[in-house]
């Protein structure tokens, strides 16, 4: 037998949706950080399309590289777009979630479920 010579390519993938109005969230703004010790950098900010995702992965192949990332959902200022009545301040503003990749050839897609009052998440696929 030959070698395996298949090409994993690992990405990370998000979309959002939002649970008090049960649709996509369109236009939230997510930010990339990437976590090394105390150190905080940006790496990518995305906005989500009609269907609640990214335009694409929002890091792909060489970009995704195992270590501690953040993904910093701006959902304050999306739901005040969206005509949602918070008050200041809101309870959930910002809302990171920091998750380690052990694998940089594997696809972790980490979703937001939203509403004004709580939120959830998971590894999906």
């Amino acid at each position: 037998m030959g070698a395996d010579t298949t090409v994993r390519q690992g990405r990370l993938t998000t979309h959002v949706l939002d649970a008090a109005r049960g649709t996509p969230a369109e236009g939230l703004c997510i930010d990339l950080y990437r976590i090394d010790g105390t150190a905080r950098t940006l790496v990518k900010t995305v906005t989500t399309n009609a269907d609640g995702r990214v335009d694409g992965p929002v890091l792909a192949g060489d970009e995704l590289t195992a270590g501690v990332y953040e993904l910093l959902f701006h959902a304050g200022d999306y739901l005040r777009g969206a005509g949602t009545s918070l008050p200041e301040p809101a309870f959930l503003d910002e809302i990171p979630l920091r998750f380690g990749i052990a694998d940089a050839g594997a696809h972790y897609h980490v979703p937001l479920l939203l509403s004004p009052y709580s939120y959830s998440t998971y590894r999906g696929s």
